[in-house]
């Protein structure tokens, strides 16, 4: 950093990982072959990149910072196989990189996400319906024990149920705060995401299932039936939406966090033909 005359930036979450040992860890828990391709997602200096390289075929790193560019441009100007994009990854059309960078072949992704992206960038990555087979992203820890949290914690939410829906998810290792500069004030966890080959359950409309359940969640101190009324399902019709509870013995007092994932897939069905998607 010194040499280039850049500073990590507060505003983008940046804390490079300085570890060789575990950044060989987050390699290996790609379990790369010769012939994958893999996007990584926020290379900063390259921590991971010429690990990858050196394992995968292809490797197209996208990286929002431009100050970066030039740090990486030259410490793997020897690996032909990488491709470095500087762009924010949340604007990407990565169906497009897909077919372009990837001929349209399945690909790993893997990144050291940032606190304040980490959901959005997996939300788009679960429901872009990608060709993806395993992610594998170093994450704060409080937003890691939200993928595995149980119902009626504070730490249950939408994140959960999207990555207990479209994934199976592995704890792989932890990672110490002392290990990152700047050293950030928690520690961190990195998880693999293994998007599921056969889903354990089939709603009828899967837009619709996560439609209500961000409704249940953007309002979570409410009663469900309030909740699912403020966010619109069934043109906001309390009643309407009290007898499709009812129905399923789902108390009017309940709230979103009490639910699992198959009582929202039953709502959607239930409600599934009774309003029109706008």
């Amino acid at each position: 950093m010194k040499k280039y005359g850049i500073a990590p930036n507060k505003g983008l979450g940046q804390n490079f990982l300085v570890d060789g040992n575990i950044a060989q860890a987050i390699v290996k828990g790609c379990r790369l072959q010769e012939d994958d391709n893999v996007l990584e997602i926020g290379p900063g200096l390259g921590a991971l990149t010429a690990g990858m390289a050196v394992a995968a075929g292809r490797v197209v790193a996208v990286e929002i910072d431009k100050g970066f560019i030039p740090v990486l441009q030259d410490n793997l100007q020897g690996f032909d196989n990488v491709e470095i994009i500087n762009m924010d990854i949340m604007k990407m059309d990565l169906k497009d990189v897909v077919r372009t960078r990837f001929g349209g072949r399945p690909f790993k992704v893997v990144g050291n996400l940032p606190y304040y992206l980490t959901t959005p960038i997996i939300m788009k990555l679960l429901e872009q319906q990608l060709p993806i087979t395993t992610m594998v992203f170093m994450i704060q820890k409080e937003v890691g024990q939200r993928l595995s949290a149980r119902p009626s914690t504070k730490e249950y939410g939408a994140l959960t149920l999207a990555v207990g829906y479209y994934t199976d998810c592995e704890v792989l290792f932890k990672v110490p705060n002392t290990v990152f500069i700047p050293r950030p004030k928690v520690d961190s966890i990195v998880i693999r995401l293994t998007p599921k080959a056969q889903k354990n359950l089939k709603p009828k409309d899967e837009r619709l299932m996560f439609r209500i359940i961000r409704a249940a969640f953007e309002q979570r101190r409410k009663t469900l039936v309030n909740a699912l009324a403020h966010g619109g399902i069934l043109g906001g019709d309390k009643e309407r939406i009290r007898q499709v509870l009812k129905g399923l013995d789902i108390g009017p007092e309940s709230r979103g966090e009490q639910l699992t994932l198959e009582q929202y897939c039953k709502i959607a069905d239930n409600i599934y033909g009774l309003q029109k998607l706008p």
